[in-house]
């Protein structure tokens, strides 16, 4: 059984879990079976062949809820270069810890496991820990969704969401909103195109409009918001003229919009020649930094970092955006031991130093909300 945090990330980083499709179920039991090996009340939920989500509770026996952490066991795919590192080898080299996820963010997962488990007969004694690990974050949330749909969640007292920051805390992060744009014409014979409505050509007028469609006024934290079309399809052979031709938006928004009325206002823009529909909808995430238990995170990180500590927020989505309003939008901070730059890269890692760090933060943080 692993009995330290880098040899629990070793084991969870050794398993693949790229989505699509998934398949997080055999690392899931993994993760299961050595939290109830530790002592933990383990409950497993599927929402899909492959795919599973994890609620695993340590229950305080003082008054008041407990500290809750989650995170995702599903990665990105690899990408197209070839990995120096074998991605699944939990190599070490230099004082960095290979492997696809090792950022993001089973090393943040290992590191607040170990903590919780360190400090079990505190947390029994005191409010309680739950940990909620999903699958299928990395394509919307997919997981956390199913978990919320699956039972009702514990309550928490407030939620650190284990994302790669490299141990700085981040009060937010943008919203998600992915659209479909299908622009539909008619076909004919790519010789007598005048006999055909070209779809492609729809929505080449359609990609000329949005391209300088602004999703809203800047937030003060988050700044502008961003669009960006990241996929176009059409046609099926080259002599006919296309009758069918879509392509993707992704918006990435803030506190101070609402997304429908963004997704009504692009609508409008594009006219009836373009039909839209939502692939992905999750808010933006934002935490009061005045916040009493906000304000004692960042006392407990500041000497890890050389300059003061301000707000910061992140561009990626996180399961928080379905989590917080499901759990009655407790306190959340994200933080985790990964470095942001390394996400989704080719021979991903963590730094050694920062997974040290983590697991005796995470250990600081339960200590004071136990006390």
């Amino acid at each position: 059984m692993a009995t330290t945090t880098l040899e629990l990330a070793r084991h969870l980083l050794g398993f693949n879990t790229i989505n699509p499709p998934g398949n997080e179920a055999d690392c899931m039991r993994f993760f299961a079976d050595w939290l109830r090996d530790s002592g933990f009340e383990i409950s497993l939920s599927s929402f899909g062949e492959g795919r599973s989500n994890l609620i695993a509770r340590l229950p305080g026996a003082a008054p008041g809820k407990p500290l809750a952490f989650t995170g995702h066991l599903d990665t990105v795919p690899l990408g197209n270069a070839r990995w120096r590192y074998d991605p699944f080898g939990s190599q070490i080299e230099n004082g960095r810890l290979y492997g696809r996820g090792s950022s993001d963010m089973k090393a943040a997962i290992a590191a607040f496991a170990v903590a919780c488990v360190r400090r079990r007969e505190e947390i029994l004694a005191g409010r309680g820990a739950v940990l909620l690990i999903t699958g299928g974050e990395e394509t919307g949330c997919d997981g956390a969704r199913a978990l919320i749909e699956s039972a009702p969640l514990p309550e928490i007292g407030a939620l650190i969401v284990g994302e790669p920051t490299a141990n700085y805390p981040v009060i937010g992060h943008k919203g998600a909103l992915w659209l479909r744009c299908e622009t539909r014409g008619k076909t004919a014979h790519g010789a007598m195109p005048e006999l055909g409505i070209n779809a492609i050509y729809l929505a080449a007028d359609a990609l000329g409009k949005i391209r300088h469609f602004s999703p809203g006024a800047p937030h003060p934290l988050m700044k502008q918001p961003t669009l960006n079309v990241g996929r176009i399809e059409g046609g099926l052979n080259i002599n006919s003229v296309p009758d069918r031709a879509r392509f993707d938006v992704d918006i990435r928004s803030a506190p101070n919009l609402q997304h429908a009325t963004i997704r009504q206002r692009l609508s409008s823009l594009l006219g009836e020649s373009v039909t839209l529909s939502t692939l992905v909808d999750l808010p933006a995430v934002l935490s009061e930094e005045r916040h009493a238990w906000i304000a004692q995170i960042y006392r407990r990180c500041q000497p890890l970092h050389d300059r003061p500590l301000e707000p910061r927020v992140v561009p990626y989505f996180t399961d928080a955006s379905l989590l917080l309003p499901a759990l009655d939008n407790p306190p959340c901070i994200i933080l985790g031991p990964g470095e942001p730059s390394m996400a989704h890269q080719t021979d991903e890692y963590c730094l050694l130093s920062r997974l040290d760090e983590a697991e005796r933060l995470y250990g600081a943080i339960i200590d004071d909300w136990m006390d």
